[in-house]
């Protein structure tokens, strides 16, 4: 779910300063570029110099100053706390109950974590991350930038699989499905239950984010559609009262994306055993928790509810009413929740379908992406030619490396003089056909995988699912 940054080839020197040095990795030397552009010494890169790349470059100052100003209002105007409080702490506590309602007031906290969770991701990507990929001896610019957003992905699920892990375990639907429809609908919810529920949709919020504004990849649309999908079955989930079913279906989802991530990060230390293990838990895990267990939950959503809610409105009370003219509408079926979370709510045939078709889609996308793996895997355990992991872009990137240093070395010599400037990877349209400089040979790397067995054909998806998935030791160099 996040982009891959600019690396950089060419002959000025790193500068020595961290904080420049950081800059440049996570955002392609944006600002270096413009800083050059100005002066003259290079052209300028309108790819890098667009809405996005500035977005992108700022996203700690973007995420963080509306924080601040926020908090320093709040403390600053009493009278306006009932306002900004939203923002800091759940909305429609119940005293008497000690459970949190289910209200529209509940989009600014999911606001603030949106934010919060831009500033914290970016903030630990550029100050903590890449610092220690570059201490494991992660080599590659790009690539510290991919093992920090992997590192990053592995924090973040890993902690929310816990908190998921501890509230599923003292739930009453613990390892019995069936219970996750016997008191529906629950309109009050305990405090660190809908702390969990607004903080995993905020998250997915951003994800959406995050794919646009920085560099896209092959599996741009996969990806939007998958967290898209997500993000709607969170906010119905959540307006209609079916949190218990939707924290189960988060848990299963998050424990692939805790491993996932570890594997990756494995690859680009080097761990090449670690990762093929890694991999394999990775692999077994997803069938386990995304088509088994995950189909069992969406077999519970058809037949359970036959057995535990009767079709009808729920008025405030929760007590089975006549259906209100005003809702025949199947569209208003769905949305009445969210118009009037206090009023009634309706389980109909329309509401029911509306979440298994939804669940399916999601099943349906899972099962496409976990097809593509096991093609990949089967060439893999077939044997064939060795090709280089890496996506496209990235084989470009080191041809072009080489034909720059080449280049620079001719320019010492009796041939013509090259362009001292920095080449950020993104300012070259790597589609187009590219000439090298006079004298300078291209070359490809022929690496084995870490499995020792190597893949066949000719590179294009392939490559790119062996470099998001798989954990072949070339692309971490």
């Amino acid at each position: 779910m996040s982009g891959e940054k600019n690396g950089q080839v060419g002959t000025t020197p790193v500068s020595q300063h961290p904080r420049e040095e950081v800059d440049s990795e996570m955002n392609g030397d944006v600002r270096t570029e413009l800083r050059r552009s100005r002066n003259g010494r290079c052209p300028k890169k309108p790819a890098q110099l667009g809405m996005r790349a500035c977005i992108e470059s700022h996203q700690i100052t973007l995420a963080f100053v509306p924080l601040l100003a926020l908090v320093i209002l709040h403390f600053s105007y009493p009278e306006l706390q009932h306002r900004t409080r939203k923002f800091f702490r759940l909305s429609y506590h119940d005293p008497i109950l000690d459970k949190y309602a289910v209200g529209a007031d509940d989009t600014f906290i999911v606001i603030h974590w949106i934010f919060l969770l831009t500033g914290l991701r970016a903030a630990t990507m550029t100050y903590l991350l890449i610092p220690f990929a570059r201490w494991a001896g992660v080599k590659k610019r790009k690539a510290r930038v991919r093992f920090a957003e992997q590192a990053w992905l592995f924090l973040y699920d890993a902690s929310m699989f816990s908190l998921g892990m501890y509230i599923f375990y003292h739930s009453d639907y613990w390892l019995n499905l069936r219970e996750m429809w016997t008191t529906w609908p629950d309109r009050k919810l305990e405090g660190v239950m809908k702390r969990y529920y607004l903080i995993q949709f905020a998250f997915w919020l951003q994800q959406i984010v995050v794919v646009n504004i920085e560099e896209r990849r092959k599996d741009y649309h996969q990806m939007l559609t998958h967290h898209i999908i997500t993000c709607f079955l969170v906010l119905t989930s959540y307006g209609h009262h079916f949190t218990k079913v939707g924290h189960v279906i988060l848990c299963l989802m998050e424990v692939v994306d805790v491993i996932l991530p570890l594997a990756k990060m494995l690859k680009y230390m080097h761990f090449e055993v670690a990762c093929d293990v890694a991999f394999g838990v990775f692999m077994g895990t997803w069938v386990v928790a995304r088509h088994v267990l995950y189909m069992m939950v969406v077999y519970s959503t058809y037949r359970d509810t036959k057995e535990t809610i009767p079709f009808g409105c729920f008025d405030k009370d929760n007590q089975v009413s006549e259906q209100p003219a005003q809702v025949t509408d199947s569209f208003l079926q769905v949305v009445q929740p969210f118009i009037s979370p206090d009023s009634f709510i309706c389980w109909t045939h329309n509401v029911k379908w509306t979440f298994l078709t939804m669940l399916l889609a999601l099943q349906a996308l899972t099962l496409i992406w976990f097809g593509m793996i096991m093609r990949v895997a089967w060439r893999i355990v077939k044997g064939g030619k060795a090709e280089d992991s890496r996506s496209e872009d990235e084989a470009e990137d080191d041809a072009l490396e080489l034909d720059v240093d080449l280049g620079d070395k001719r320019s010492h010599g009796a041939g013509p003089p090259t362009l001292d400037c920095e080449v950020g990877v993104d300012g070259v349209d790597v589609r187009a056909k590219t000439r090298p400089l006079p004298g300078a040979r291209r070359y490809r790397k022929m690496t084995a995988s870490a499995t020792g067995v190597t893949l066949p054909g000719h590179h294009s998806d392939r490559k790119e699912l062996l470099g998001r998935i798989g954990c072949d030791k070339s692309i971490g160099e």
